[in-house]
C-alpha cells in the first residue's frame, strides 16, 4: 500500500498545482502505536533506547540546552492501533537517518506498550516537491491519522497549513528555527498542536572552527538555498560574525542541484578560502556532486550536519540525527499513549557540538588530521571521523 500511495502522489504532483487541504477531520486520539519497515525498505532497523535524554553541555558553543522525553510504558495502550503519518522532505543521508530512527523507536515502543504504531501505510517522501508534499498531507488528513511527523522545515510548514483547522498533533523533526518559522510561540511553550525536535545550529562555533584551522582565511564562501527557511538565520548569523571580524564573504545560492553545482563552481573561481553551508537540504542533496570541486581546489567545506561530511564535505558540525529521530518518536508516543499536550511540550534540542571530519577529504586537502583535531577539540563536545559514503550504516 505504501508504494502504491507514493506512486499516485508523485504522478499527481507532476500534473497538478498545489491542492488545498480537504477530506477527513484528522482529529487525534489519545491512544496508538504500531510497527512496520523502515523507510529505506529495510525491516531490520536497530532498536534504540526507549528513553531519550538530550543535553547540550558545550561551553564553547555559547549555549546550554537540555530536555528529556521519558515515555512511560502503560497498559492502557495495549491492543490499540495508532495511525502515524511520517512525511520526509526529500532523500538525503540525514533525513533518511531520522526516518529510520523514528520508525525503529516506534517499533521499540510498540513492544514496550503492547500498542501498534502503524506508520508503514502512512509514509511519504516528498522528493523536495511542494505539490507532492501537499498531496501527501491531504491524503493523511483524509486518512484521519492520529499524529503527523513531518521531517524538515518545508514539510512542517505544509503540515501546519493542511492541518490548521484540526487538532491533529504534529511532532516535527529537524527544524532549525521553529520560532522564526512561526511554528511555535516559543521553544519552551509551543502553545498549539505543534511541537517537536530542533537541529538548531551554533553558527558562531562553525566560524570559530574555520579560523581555528586556518587563522589567515580572509574570504569565506557562503553556499545555501534561498528557498530554505532553515538557512535564513544561520546565514544572517554567519554574516554578522564575519562583519564583526572584518572578513570578506562571497555569497552563492541555488534552488536545485544544478544551480548549487554552478554556485560551487563560482566559489572555486572566486578563490574563497573556505565554504560554509548551514543545515540546508538543497545543498545537502547536491553534496555528493560538488564535494570534489572544493577538494580539488583545496577549499574545505564546513557544514551544519554530519551527513555533509559523510557525503564528502571536510567537516559537518551539529547534532546526531539518529538521536534526533529517537527523541522525535518518543515525543509522539508521549502524546499518543500518555495523553501529553503538544502545547505544553517544549521543543527539544540536542547536543550541537559534534564535529564530524571526513578523513578522506582531510587527506586530499593535505591536512595533518592530528593537528586539525587538536585545533578543533576546545570548540567541540565530540569529534567523529568518517569516510565518504552515500548513506549512514545503521
Amino acid at each position: 500500500m505504501r508504494k502504491k500511495i507514493l506512486s499516485t502522489i508523485v504522478t499527481a504532483g507532476l500534473v497538478m498545482s498545489m491542492l488545498s487541504a480537504c477530506g477527513g477531520s484528522g482529529t487525534s486520539t489519545a491512544s496508538g502505536s504500531g510497527s512496520g519497515s523502515a523507510s529505506s525498505g529495510s525491516s531490520d532497523a536497530p532498536t534504540l533506547s526507549t528513553t531519550a535524554t538530550v543535553t547540550s553541555t558545550s561551553e564553547s558553543s555559547g549555549s546550554t540546552s537540555s530536555a528529556a522525553s521519558e515515555t512511560t510504558a502503560t497498559t492502557d495502550a495495549s491492543g490499540k492501533t495508532f495511525k502515524v503519518g511520517i512525511v520526509q522532505f526529500m532523500d538525503h543521508a540525514s533525513l533518511d537517518q531520522i526516518t529510520e530512527s523514528i520508525e525503529a523507536e516506534l517499533d521499540a515502543k510498540a513492544a514496550e506498550t503492547g500498542a501498534t504504531f502503524d506508520y508503514k501505510d502512512y509514509f511519504f517522501n516528498g522528493q523536495g516537491d511542494d505539490s507532492v508534499l501537499s498531496q501527501a498531507m491531504s491524503q493523511l488528513k483524509d486518512d484521519s491519522v492520529d499524529i503527523v511527523i513531518p521531517i524538515a522545515t518545508p514539510t512542517v510548514l505544509k503540515a501546519q497549513s493542511v492541518f490548521e483547522d484540526t487538532d491533529t498533533p504534529i511532532v516535527f523533526s529537524a527544524v532549525t528555527d521553529p520560532v522564526g518559522a512561526n511554528l511555535v510561540a516559543s521553544m519552551d511553550a509551543p502553545g498549539g498542536h505543534i511541537t517537536g525536535t530542533s537541529d538548531a545550529l551554533n553558527t558562531d562555533t562553525v566560524m570559530d572552527l574555520i579560523f581555528a584551522n586556518d587563522p589567515d582565511a580572509d574570504n569565506i564562501g557562503l553556499l545555501y538555498s534561498t528557498s530554505e527557511d532553515s538557512s535564513t538565520k544561520a546565514i544572517a548569523d554567519a554574516k554578522a560574525y564575519l562583519d564583526k571580524k572584518g572578513i570578506k564573504y562571497d555569497e552563492k545560492t541555488g534552488t536545485n542541484s544544478d544551480e548549487v553545482s554552478m554556485a560551487a563552481d563560482s566559489l572555486v573561481a572566486d578563490g574563497v578560502d573556505a565554504v560554509f553551508t548551514p543545515t540546508d537540504n538543497t545543498v545537502m542533496g547536491a553534496e555528493l556532486a560538488i564535494y570534489e570541486k572544493f577538494t580539488d581546489a583545496g577549499i574545505p567545506h564546513y557544514a551544519g550536519a554530519d551527513s555533509f561530511a559523510l557525503n564528502g564535505a571536510f567537516l559537518g558540525f551539529g547534532i546526531s540525527y539518529k538521536d534526533l529521530g529517537t527523541a522525535t518518536a518518543d515525543m509522539a508516543v508521549d502524546i499518543l499513549v500518555n495523553g501529553k499536550d503538544p502545547a505544553t511540550m517544549p521543543v527539544q534540542t540536542l547536543d550541537s557540538g559534534i564535529a564530524t571530519i571526513n578523513t578522506d577529504t582531510a587527506a586530499a586537502l593535505g591536512y595533518d588530521l592530528t593537528k586539525v583535531e587538536e585545533a578543533f577539540k576546545p570548540l567541540t563536545t565530540e569529534i567523529v571521523e568518517t569516510t565518504t559514503s552515500e548513506k549512514f550504516e545503521n
